[in-house]
């Protein structure tokens, strides 16, 4: 039957070869994958719990898709790899290390030299991970459990809380998380740092 999927505002559409990388055949709903990707998630945060964690590690290629892969690896295939294909955001395939590699450079150096708040460093990080695009699927989820490792792991305070809701479907707390984050992409972080602690 295969996997046929709706897609919500914001949500970036899977190539066929990108969907071929599915590893549970019974899973053709966008509900049934949402479901699996969430307990898949849960698996990733229990892992992170149990870990002391370097600023120096967590600014790295290594660290970024080895997350990536464990919140996605029992479902995709390709979890952990750098998607092959252009999207309709993101940079060209080509320039994701370097950017990458860019952004944990710059993120090292506001945190060694206090260059913004702490919750603005975790919100700054989320955003241009997310505006890179290095995976096929899951940026979104993928740059705000980066952005509370930083706030936990490198700056001791609590997560954020994300709307204190369901990000994923449509609805009002969607509609304002990506309200916050095109103000962000146009250099206004303060809406995104407000809605990440509402």
């Amino acid at each position: 039957m295969g996997l046929d999927l709706e897609y919500t505002n914001g949500q970036t559409p899977l190539e066929e070869d990108e969907k071929d990388g599915l590893l549970i055949p019974t899973i053709t709903t966008r509900a049934d994958l949402d479901e699996y990707e969430h307990l898949n998630i849960e698996e990733a945060m229990f892992w992170i719990t149990s870990k002391t964690l370097k600023t120096e590690t967590i600014f790295t290629e290594k660290f970024v898709r080895n997350l990536h892969k464990r919140m996605y690896g029992n479902v995709w295939k390709w979890a952990g790899d750098f998607r092959k294909t252009n999207k309709n955001l993101g940079v060209d395939k080509w320039q994701i290390p370097t950017e990458l590699k860019n952004l944990c450079d710059d993120a090292l150096y506001w945190v060694q030299q206090k260059t913004y708040s702490p919750d603005e460093i975790a919100i700054r990080f989320k955003h241009r991970i997310v505006s890179i695009h290095c995976f096929p699927n899951g940026n979104g989820r993928h740059s705000r459990l980066m952005a509370d490792i930083i706030i936990e792991k490198i700056f001791n305070l609590p997560l954020f809380t994300w709307g204190a809701g369901d990000l994923i479907q449509q609805g009002d707390i969607r509609t304002n998380y990506i309200q916050a984050v095109k103000e962000a992409d146009q250099g206004n972080f303060a809406p995104l740092i407000s809605f990440s602690r509402s």
